[in-house]
Parts: structure tokens; C-alpha cells; sequence
């Protein structure tokens, strides 16, 4: 293979910044589509969807006009008006919103951030005005919220953020309120400040419309670079914020007294209690300190479970933790150099985070009691779960320019006994001229292996070196690079990549479970827009990947295309076909492997979602000895709403592979999911989730009250109970299940600001 030296190529991405911020400085959109400019108030006061005080009179309007979803070139049919009012401490919306057939409204009691598939209204706040990043704040016809946080067309809907709102259904439509206080805003010191704005109204019929007050074309990839403008607003404030978050939490376990025996009684654990809490201090609008002491890590809501019978790399769960979850962007690059759930049982963390116009610094550091430790490889990866303690520090920093465009640095550390894992990396987006951009980044890992063989034994070589993946005390280096020349636009997309992890590249704070591998992409889509009742659009693309060891050696190969529609009635039917797949695994080369994918979904009443997937053809059995054979894998989701309180869902995931001649069964089996929930009111919850995971034999439940006063102040009352499956003949043997552990919980905690 062909080796480029890392001088030479480090100098070759250095110039090819330099050219691009210049290129791209001068993209930077500068003209905006529409304005308003909002009336000031002396006084605050609380909102309400009637709209009755008397300051919402004095307030400026706007209308939401145009349409952009299905499609960008019709005008909005329905009346929707927006008003706008500010103060030194507050920020006030009122949408108005009619429409001709009110019973028709999607509007629905829930959880927050749980309201998408409602009629909403909604904004997107980029306070700064450089179309790098935007605040989404969303509210149905009953006021239940919803926010994220959207780094150009990314979307992180795991943000949280406390304001107000309200919502009422009005015999002409509806109207919704929000009052968004500045203290949960980051923006600049300004006298006068001028901030991006775009006001937006879902409207789910027979298709999923949406609707915007600046007018965006789709051909344009730069969402926020079409905002309207927010203008003239003075002696706004966020200053000293103080933010104290307190916990506590009690709970008892009881676990089988032995585990191999269903009729050996539970060993009820004592009462346990926990208290800790956080504080987070804002000198400026731009900067905030975060501090925890004995931190609630808890996590009330489950994983979803997911097969792995055929799965020989590392599975990735999403991050539910509050201290996580906040600020998380700051800290995101392409590549998963940080996976914030590898801190697994912190003592203590801190966080520093501050924001600009044009760059962005974030340092978090957190002493961990139980590290665990993901091991890469080529054709698997090895998750090592241990009570060995670690110190962690994360540091990135990021200079934003032009529209959408930013250089970035990250440094991870982490110190365990005598081991290490140092990992530093930059990385880019630039977006060069309309809707090209190009985005990458090159990372080096020095690793010092923890000495203790029966931590981890596993002598499998790392690639074509020296060095084994067990826990035997060694030192090595790794580098990762990655490269995409992509066009985004509204009727041809496409893309073009490589990617190389070394084999002994390693992130211990990260999420990279597929090492030794060059791996070059291209992918191309063609979208159309026909507009009609029973279809409203569709695309049609093909993606291809072929990847190969360091030492040259073909590894693997496939052909991906896909054709996808978007139907009356709000149902998506997508076809997937793979006419070449090739891949060599453990020695072993399997070729020909024909695959056929089919989903559906369709949300045709606010009552009814249905969805369903299905593969099948032929796959790698991917056991020590590996063999081809002939399976395939349905997942379907019902979600069930008899009234507007109420929601029953249920989730089927079936996986089964054989010998290609049918003689042997390599596995099979399923798991089932059901999700009750009633919503008293916007606060106040009841849930219920079953779980049984034939491939263990398992039964999960997890009964829950909770109260939500806003994202976080909050009380859970809950349990969690599991329990296996037995199967033991004779007179003194069971059969039937049998509980085996359970938990019972109870967590409050209550946000005091400043």
C-alpha cells in the first residue's frame, strides 16, 4: 500500500484550511429574507394561551408564509401569525394558528421532547448570528415542550433547557406562548443585538407539512444561513447565574441467593441512600462552570435491548445522563473520539464550557470508580468491564468562520494505575462554494496497557505488529484519518470519502470498535418532488464501500442501493437491495452475499403509527469458525393512542440465521417490548415497560410514577424487577420463570437558580 508521510500530509491539510477559510469567509451569507424587530416591556408577566394581557397588544407581527416541507415551492395555505415581545429578562412568542378543519389538530398529553408526530409551532434561536449553531424550541397545541440544539444539519434532541409555555385548542385552530428567560441563553455582549430567527409550523395531514417564515429553498444545504432576523433588542441580561441542583435517593435491592437455583429465596438487601448534587455558576452569557459532589449517574430510563447473537463488535447506546446530555455538542466531533457513557460510576466531575462568536472551549474532567474499556480489532472488538479507577479529561476547542464552516481540536487523557490512553486529533467542516463542503479529521493514540493478564488475556495480534490486544503492560501508538468531499442540495446529493484507523489505534474515552481498516465511500442521490396527494416525493441512491487491512488485504466490499417514497397518508415504503457483498472474515472470504431490505412506517391517524422492517438473504455466521448462511431479521412498532392521555406501544425484533443448506440452526430468537403510558397532565406520569429477551430467557419490568415540574426538578417512584426463565425437571425442580433480582427506588431533585 501506499505510504504517505505524516509530515508531508499534515502540511498538505494545513494549506488545504487555509484556502478553504478564505474561500469560505467569502461564502458567508450575509442578506437576510425577512426582519422583525420586537416591542420592549418594562414589566414581565405570566403567559397564558388566551392571550389576554394587555402587552401582547403592543406586540409586532409577523406571518408564517411559505412552505418548505414536502416541498419548497408552494406558499402555506393556512393562516399562522406570530407576535413578539421582549424584555431586560425574557423573551415572548404567541403563535396564532387557524385552521379550517380544528378537530383534525394532532394534540396530545405527554412527556416532553415526546410531541413530534403533534401539530407544533416553533423556532429556531442562533443567538450569535453565525449560522454555526441554533436552539430548537417547539411547543403542540397544549404547550408540551420540546427542544434540541442544531449544529448545521444535525440535530442533538438530547439538549434541555428551562423555559415557559402554554397551549390551548380554540374553535378556529389553536395558540401557543412561550417565554423563554435570557439566563437559559448563550449569546454575545452587545448594546444592540441582532439575532437569527426562523419561525416554524408542523402541520401532520395526509403528508407532514411544515411551514416557515423566511422563505428557505431546499437547494441551499445551509439551513440556519436562511433564518430571518431578530433585530434592535438592548439591555438584555445574563449575568452571575447561579444554578444548585440537589439529589437524593434511596433505594433496596434483592438479588437470588443462588443464582442456578429458582427455589433458594431472595437476600433482601438494607435500605441504601445517596445524596449528592451539582452547581453551575454563568459569570457571562458565554461562559459556565460546572461542579458535582457525589453525582447522580442514575439512569431512570432504560435501554431499549438490542440483538447480539451475531454481533461481534461493541453495541452503542445513547447518552441519557443529565450532566452528559448537557452541553454535549460542545464536546462532538465526526469521529466518537468521546463517548461520555465509558464514564461509567464517577466520584466527582467538573465542567468548564464557554462560548463566542467565533470559537468555542469546553473542558470536562471526572474521576471514574469503575472504567471499563472498549478493545478494537479488525473483525470484533472486546468490552472489559473493570473496578480499576480512572482519572478522565476531555478538552476541545473550535473556531467557527464563514457559514457552517469550523477547525476543531479534541484531547482526551485518561491515567488507570499504570496504563494510559492519550488521544489528540483536529478536525474540519468547511463549506466552500454553495452546497459543497469538505470535512475530515486526523487523530494520533499513544496507549500504555493496564499489566494484569486476568483483567484481559486475549492474545490476538493488533493487525501485523508486535503488540497483542492483552492487558500484558505494552506501549504503542495509533492514527486515525478520515476525509469526505460531499454536495448537499435539494435534487442531487453526493459524497466521497476514506477512513483509516491503524490497528493499534485506540480511544478509551471514546466509542471506535473496528480498527486496522482503509475504507474508501461514495454515495450519490437523486431526489424528485411530483407533489401529489398519493405521493409527495422520493429518491433514489446508491452508496458503495470498499475496505482493506493495513497490510493491504481485501476485506470487504458491497454495492448499497435504495428506493425510498414518501406516500399519502403520511407512509414511507423504502426498498433496499445489495448486489454485491463481499467480506473476508477471520481468514475466510464469503462472497455473494445478496441481501434484500424493505421498510415501512405510517402515522395515518394521531391514534395509529405502524412500522415495520424486514431483511433477508445471506449472511456471515460469525463464530470462531465462520460459515455462510441464509437468515433474517423483522423488527415491527405499533404505538396505540386511545385518547389523548394514554399511549400503548409495542416493539418485535426476530433474528434467525441457518446453514445455506438448512440443516443447521445457528440461532434464532426475539424480543418484545411494550411501553404503557398515562399522562395525568403535563407533568405528572405513569409508565410501564416489559421487556422479555428470549435469547437469555429474560423478563424485564419496569413500573414508574414521576413528576416533571420542568426538565430538572423532578420525583421517580419506580422498580425494577427481573426474572429468568428455568427449566429444571424432577420433584424438587422448577419450571416457569422465577425472579431473580429486584430494585426498588425512589429520586428527587430540585433546580434552584439565580
Amino acid at each position: 500500500m501506499l505510504q504517505i508521510p505524516t509530515g508531508r500530509l499534515f502540511f498538505a491539510i494545513v494549506m488545504f484550511l487555509t484556502v478553504a477559510f478564505s474561500v469560505s469567509k467569502a461564502q458567508q451569507v450575509t442578506d437576510t429574507l425577512e426582519q422583525i424587530s420586537p416591542h420592549a416591556i418594562e414589566q414581565d408577566f405570566d403567559i397564558s394561551a388566551d392571550l389576554s394581557h394587555p402587552a401582547w397588544k403592543q406586540a409586532e407581527s409577523v406571518y408564517i408564509k411559505h412552505q418548505v416541507q414536502p416541498n419548497d415551492e408552494s406558499k402555506a395555505w393556512i393562516n399562522t401569525e406570530v407576535k413578539v415581545l421582549y424584555s431586560d429578562q425574557n423573551l415572548y412568542f404567541a403563535f396564532i394558528c387557524e385552521d379550517p378543519n380544528p378537530k383534525s389538530i394532532r394534540a396530545n398529553i405527554s412527556d416532553r421532547d415526546d410531541s413530534f408526530r403533534d401539530d407544533y409551532v416553533g423556532i429556531f434561536l442562533d443567538p450569535f448570528n453565525n449560522n454555526q449553531q441554533a436552539y430548537e424550541l417547539f411547543i403542540n397545541p397544549l404547550g408540551i415542550q420540546m427542544d434540541g440544539m442544531r449544529t448545521g444539519n444535525n440535530e442533538d434532541m438530547n439538549f434541555d433547557m428551562l423555559w415557559y409555555s402554554d397551549g390551548e385548542i380554540t374553535d378556529s385552530g389553536y395558540r401557543g406562548v412561550m417565554k423563554i428567560p435570557f439566563k437559559s441563553l448563550n449569546f454575545p455582549k452587545r448594546n444592540i443585538h441582532d439575532w437569527s430567527i426562523q419561525f416554524i409550523r408542523n402541520y401532520p395531514r395526509n403528508s407532514r407539512y411544515q411551514f416557515v417564515w423566511s422563505e428557505v429553498d431546499l437547494d441551499n444545504s445551509c439551513l440556519i444561513c436562511q433564518n430571518g432576523e431578530l433585530t434592535g433588542m438592548k439591555d438584555i441580561e445574563n449575568t452571575n447565574t447561579v444554578e444548585l441542583l440537589p439529589y437524593g435517593m434511596s433505594y433496596q435491592s434483592s438479588t437470588l441467593n443462588d443464582a442456578s437455583s429458582p427455589n433458594s429465596g431472595l437476600d433482601h438487601g438494607p435500605i441504601e441512600g445517596r445524596i449528592g448534587g451539582s452547581i453551575m455558576y454563568e459569570p457571562t452569557s458565554t461562559t459556565s462552570l460546572n461542579a458535582v459532589v457525589n453525582p447522580d449517574f442514575s439512569q431512570v430510563e432504560t435501554d431499549a435491548a438490542q440483538i447480539s447473537a451475531n454481533e461481534t463488535f461493541a453495541l452503542y447506546y445513547s447518552e441519557k445522563r443529565p450532566f452528559f446530555k448537557k452541553g454535549s455538542d460542545l464536546f462532538s466531533t465526526s469521529e466518537d473520539l468521546f463517548y461520555s457513557r465509558t464514564i461509567n460510576r464517577p466520584l466527582a466531575a467538573g465542567k468548564v464550557t464557554h462560548q463566542s462568536q467565533d470559537y468555542s472551549i469546553a473542558l470536562l474532567t471526572a474521576y471514574d470508580r469503575e472504567a471499563p474499556i472498549i478493545i478494537p480489532g479488525r473483525y470484533g472488538s472486546s468490552l472489559v468491564q473493570s473496578d480499576v479507577g480512572a482519572y478522565n479529561n476531555v478538552v476541545r476547542g473550535k473556531y467557527n468562520f464563514g457559514s457552517e464552516s469550523h477547525v476543531g481540536g479534541l484531547v482526551t487523557t485518561r491515567n488507570q494505575q499504570e496504563g494510559h490512553n492519550y488521544v489528540g486529533s483536529i478536525d474540519w467542516n468547511i463549506l466552500l462554494t454553495d452546497n459543497y463542503y469538505f470535512s475530515g479529521q486526523a487523530a494520533y493514540a499513544n496507549t500504555k496497557e493496564l499489566d494484569d493478564p486476568e483483567l484481559f488475556d486475549d492474545p490476538r495480534p493488533l493487525g501485523e505488529s508486535s503488540y497483542d490486544a492483552a492487558f500484558n503492560g505494552e506501549q504503542f501508538g495509533g492514527t486515525l484519518f478520515t476525509s469526505e468531499f460531499s454536495r448537499q442540495a435539494k435534487y442531487y446529493d453526493f459524497s466521497f470519502g476514506y477512513t483509516s484507523y491503524s490497528p493499534t489505534f485506540h480511544t478509551q474515552s471514546g466509542f471506535i470498535n473496528q480498527v486496522d481498516q482503509r475504507r474508501f465511500e461514495g454515495s450519490q442521490s437523486l431526489s424528485y418532488y411530483p407533489g401529489w396527494n398519493w405521493l409527495s416525493d422520493g429518491s433514489v441512491s446508491i452508496s458503495g464501500t470498499w475496505r482493506y487491512d493495513f497490510s493491504g488485504q481485501f476485506q470487504e466490499r458491497y454495492i448499497f442501493t435504495r428506493w425510498s417514497n414518501n406516500f399519502g397518508g403520511q407512509t414511507n415504503l423504502s426498498i433496499s437491495f445489495l448486489p454485491i457483498n463481499d467480506e473476508r472474515f477471520r481468514g475466510r472470504l464469503f462472497t455473494q452475499m445478496n441481501r434484500l431490505m424493505i421498510n415501512v412506517s405510517t402515522n395515518p391517524l394521531n391514534a395509529l403509527s405502524l412500522s415495520t422492517h424486514v431483511d433477508f438473504g445471506k449472511y456471515v455466521n460469525r463464530q470462531e469458525n465462520p460459515t455462510l448462511g441464509e437468515g433474517y431479521n423483522i423488527s415491527a412498532d405499533a404505538t396505540v393512542k386511545p385518547t389523548s392521555r394514554l399511549e400503548m406501544s409495542l416493539s418485535y425484533n426476530y433474528s434467525e440465521l441457518s446453514a445455506a443448506n438448512g440443516e443447521e440452526e445457528y440461532f434464532s430468537g426475539d424480543i418484545y417490548r411494550l411501553n404503557g403510558n398515562y399522562n395525568f397532565s403535563k407533568n405528572l406520569f405513569a409508565r410501564v415497560i416489559t421487556q422479555y429477551n428470549s435469547f437469555n430467557e429474560q423478563l424485564q419490568v419496569y413500573p414508574l410514577l414521576y413528576y416533571k415540574a420542568n426538565p430538572f426538578t423532578k420525583f421517580y417512584i419506580g422498580m425494577t424487577d427481573y426474572l429468568n426463565y428455568f427449566d429444571q425437571p424432577g420433584p424438587n425442580g422448577f419450571r416457569g420463570f422465577k425472579e431473580t433480582n429486584r430494585q426498588f427506588f425512589v429520586k428527587f431533585q430540585y433546580l434552584i437558580r439565580s
